[in-house]
Order: C-alpha cells, then sequence, then structure tokens
C-alpha cells in the first residue's frame, strides 16, 4: 500500500539534547551485544547475529517502571529478545515482525505451553524413521561421508528455489539428510510440537549442518562434504526441552507475533493500547536483512520463489538498496528535513565524484531519504495505539555505509520522532564500534522516547 504524501513537518535542532558518555550497560564494548551465560534460555532457539541483547531490554524494563499492568511491543521483533524478555517478566507484549521466518521463530519461542517431555519422545520417533529411510539409501547419518554414497539419487531444491541461495550455502548430501527429515517431520504437522521442531531444525541448518559464517555478514565459509543432520536437530530438540523444563507449570501472560509491517501499525494493533515500546529497528545501511536468514526460510518453506521474498522485502522499512522500488515514496515524509536532504546529496555528490556507477550506488542517496521517511511514517502510525505517558526506547546506530558519509542515525531518528509530538528525554550510549572505512568510533545508542497523549493529527 502506498503512503499518502505527508506536508512538511518542523523538524526541530535538538543541540541542547542530552546524549550519555557512558554505555548503559556494565559490559565493554566487545562483550555489550553478547549473551551472558545466564540468558541463553529461549533466546538461544533461534537469534539473529545482529540481535540486540536480553540485558539491554531488562534495563529499560526496569527504567521505565513496568510490571504485569501494562503491556510492551516491539514493532521490529526480529527473534522476540524483547517478548521473551517481557513473558519471563510477567508483562504482556506484542510483536510486529516483517520477515516469515523470523516472525515464526518468535511466535514459537514465546510459546511454552508444550509438554517437553512430548517434544523429546516425538523427536526420537522422527530421528528414527528418518535414520531408516537414510539407512535403506546407504546413508548412515551417524558417520561422516568424505563422497557422495554410490548409487544414491540426491535430493534437490527445485531449480527456481535454489537459485534464492548463496551459492554452496549448504553442501548436497547434509541438503539431502535435511530433505528427508523434512519429509519425515511433516507427517505431524498437526500436532502440537510440530512448531518446536521445525523451529529447532532452523537453528540446526544454520550453525551446524550448513556452510555459512558470520562476521557479522553472512558469507559462506569452509564447504564441508558431509554434516551429521539428525544428530544436531536432536541437540536442538533437547535445548528447547531443557528449556521447557524451567517453566512449566508455571503462569505467564499471552504473547502475540504478527507478520506485519511496522509502517502499518494501526491495522493490527487497538488504539491507546500499547505502555511502552523497546525495539531495534534496522539501520540504514547495506545489509540485506533477508540474506541472513535465506537458507533457512527457503529449506522451510517460508520463501518459496521470487515473489515471496518481493512481498517481504515491501514489508521492510527500506534501509537497503537491495529493498528499493520504484514506487516507493517514504522519502515525502521528510522532504523538508535539511540534515537528510544534506546527507542525500553530499552521498550523491561523493558518488559523481568517485565515479561510482552501479545501479545499487546509485541508490545510495535515495535509500537514506526511504530509511528515514519510513521511520517518520512508523512513528506517526505508532501514536494511535500508545497510551498518555508511553516510554519508548529506540536502539540504532551511526552509519557510514554510504561512500563513508557519517550518518548520525539516533540524532536523526530524535529530530523526527519531536517533530511528530514525542518528548525525547534523552539518547544513552549502547557500546561504540570502530569503523575501519572512516577510522572513528561509531555509536550505537537508546533514543528514550516518551508520548504525553494528545491529537495525533496535531503533530504532522
Amino acid at each position: 500500500m502506498k503512503s499518502i504524501p505527508q506536508p512538511a513537518l518542523p523538524f526541530p535542532e535538538l543541540n541542547s539534547l542530552q546524549r550519555s558518555a557512558q554505555a548503559v550497560v556494565p559490559a565493554s564494548d566487545h562483550n555489550a551485544n553478547k549473551l551472558t551465560p545466564h540468558d541463553h534460555a529461549f533466546h538461544d532457539w533461534y537469534r539473529f547475529v545482529l540481535s540486540f541483547p536480553p540485558h539491554l531490554v531488562r534495563k529499560y524494563i526496569q527504567d521505565f517502571g513496568l510490571s504485569r499492568e501494562h503491556t510492551i511491543l516491539d514493532p521490529f521483533c526480529g527473534t522476540g529478545t524483547t517478548l521473551v524478555e517481557s513473558k519471563l517478566d510477567g508483562i504482556k507484549a506484542i510483536g510486529l515482525e516483517a520477515n516469515p521466518i523470523a516472525q515464526f521463530a518468535s511466535s514459537v519461542k514465546v510459546d511454552w505451553t508444550i509438554d517437553p517431555e512430548l517434544l523429546i519422545a516425538k523427536s526420537q520417533g522422527i530421528a528414527n524413521s528418518t535414520l531408516g529411510v537414510l539407512v535403506s539409501q546407504g546413508i548412515d547419518d551417524r558417520q561422516s561421508f568424505d563422497e557422495k554414497p554410490k548409487d544414491v539419487r540426491l535430493r534437490t531444491l527445485d531449480d527456481e528455489v535454489a537459485a534464492l541461495l548463496l551459492t554452496n550455502s549448504i553442501s548436497p548430501l547434509p541438503l539431502h539428510k535435511t530433505l528427508i527429515l523434512l519429509e519425515c517431520m511433516q507427517q505431524y504437522r498437526d500436532e502440537v510440537f510440530y512448531r518446536h521442531a521445525v523451529l529447532a531444525l532452523a537453528n540446526a541448518l544454520v550453525y551446524k549442518i550448513s556452510n555459512l559464517r558470520f562476521g557479522p555478514e553472512v558469507g559462506v565459509g569452509q564447504v564441508k562434504r558431509d554434516a551429521p543432520v539428525i544428530a544436531a536437530w536432536l541437540s536442538e530438540i533437547e535445548k528447547i526441552a531443557s528449556d521447557l523444563r524451567q517453566v512449566r507449570g508455571g503462569l505467564f501472560p499471552e504473547t502475540q507475533v504478527f507478520l506485519a509491517d511496522a509502517r502499518e501499525i494501526g491495522r493490527i494493533i487497538p488504539s491507546h493500547s500499547i505502555d511502552c515500546v523497546i525495539t531495534s529497528p534496522p539501520y540504514p545501511n547495506e545489509k540485506d536483512y533477508s540474506r541472513t536468514t535465506r537458507l533457512e526460510s527457503v529449506i522451510l518453506g517460508f520463501i518459496k520463489n521470487k515473489s515471496d521474498l518481493r512481498e517481504l522485502k515491501k514489508r521492510l522499512v527500506r534501509s537497503n538498496t537491495r529493498s528499493v522500488y520504484k514506487e516507493d515514496d517514504d522519502d515525502t515524509w521528510i522532504a523538508d528535513h535539511g540534515k537528510i536532504q544534506l546527507i542525500a546529496n553530499t552521498i550523491e555528490k561523493r558518488r559523481k565524484e568517485l565515479g561510482k556507477d552501479s545501479g545499487f550506488e546509485k541508490l545510495y542517496g535515495r535509500v537514506t531519504k526511504l530509511y528515514f521517511g519510513g521511520m517518520a511514517r512508523h512513528l506517526a502510525e505508532l501514536r494511535q495505539v500508545l497510551r498518555p505517558g508511553a516510554q519508548l526506547a529506540y536502539v540504532v546506530g551511526d552509519q557510514a555505509s554510504y561512500l563513508r558519509v557519517m550518518i548520525r542515525t539516533g540524532n536523526l531518528l530524535a529530530e523526527i520522532a519531536e517533530a511528530l509530538g514525542y518528548t525525547v528525554i534523552r539518547i544513552d550510549l549502547f557500546r561504540t564500534r570502530f569503523a575501519t572505512a572512516t577510522k572513528e568510533q561509531l555509536r550505537e545508542e537508546v533514543v528514550v522516547l516518551k508520548w504525553k497523549g494528545g491529537g495525533a493529527e496535531q503533530h504532522g
């Protein structure tokens, strides 16, 4: 759905804005974004490499004084960090996520109703069936093959589907064994444990079965001829069951997760129902977030063709040039924001000076405007679902991905939010990262806002 062009917003200059110099969490920059040893439960079922950490969510739950009477929203919920922490604290939460595999993962990670012993028993039965099929083909998944077993026609993905994957992201024999396991699993697709079993396979695929590496960009590492599939999957099943045992019999609030565009919140969330937002939207850079989850999305059937991939990308705030379409017009929201226009113009000027003429490079300036326009549209839409006094924390980061032109994301989002009627409380430092390209420290920050209430139409 195309957005409606908006009137010019009165963008303020936030010269007096408090920006903290010390990190908001007691951890070194190196460890600030990592899971602590006691944070692995539930979060470790499936997690983006670039996910923000649970301890940061807990910090703002505490700072905002949230309790069981409140409702937390994460409109860019990813793999559910905010949702899991809210549920553990006994606080109702709602998540929105545009990526179907991530939305699925979040919804499973907050479903603690299934019997862990049932999960173990059913999964062991599926494992035995799969082993039986493979052994009948001359393949024993309990040992590694140095070469393709003879006289076995390995299963593959359809050509259209396979074309969506990174080349060599999974080797032929592990893929064959995974597809056999999936076929055996699908006989139980109507049973209560099935979704947890699928998520276990998603995590096993990424970290144990495939050839993927993350650093933090997704790529292909050492290409393995073979990898144990069933044991890797059962290991993930046991991890899930172990965590479920810890909460068995406990009373926890309902958590809902919707597959949706964060710029269209009003279609999903009731008006004046949200007390708090804790979230980390995408940053303006060249990370294609759909690429990070492509392997498991394709193999598990969440993306079946290019049309599915396009539909996914169109639900995303435009943060990289691979998700830009001709009809996009979110940039109308920030047409009169001088700093953003200057940044976009500087990027375009530098592109021409450097002779960068690829199709993607020509979009750098435009995607910068689309990103901030999309965030303005999101923040405008969000106002109708917030209760008066709602508190918000947005984890964002400085970027210099576009020809080394610095983008101070937190400051710019704060200016956009203030123009839309939010009160900017402060900008907290989360951590810093050294950018080798610019030789500068890039700040990752938490923009803390408050919504006092009142007619949203009064604020642009």
